[in-house]
């Protein structure tokens, strides 16, 4: 699973089946062929569950921002008042 079909995946979803392909390999019971293709299949979901919080936190930093903003133009009005 690559490319539109990775990007639609949601954040719980995407997490959800990391958390089974970190268990599928400590379970063991694999061959080598099969944990490769798991490993890999682990790497791509970790870099959407990354994009997800890194686009989350671009998010909650702009809204702190934008507050932080706010405050210091109510403050100026204040002061000019």
């Amino acid at each position: 699973m690559t490319g539109k079909v990775e990007e639609a995946l949601g954040y719980e979803q995407a997490r959800d089946e990391l958390i089974e392909v970190v268990r599928r390999l400590e379970a063991g019971g694999t061959t080598l062929e099969e944990s490769l293709a798991l490993w890999e299949r682990g790497e791509e979901l970790a870099k959407v569950c990354r994009r997800w919080l890194d686009g989350a936190r671009a998010r909650l930093d702009a809204a702190l921002a934008e507050e932080a903003e706010a405050e210091a133009a109510q403050e100026n009005a204040e002061d000019e008042s």
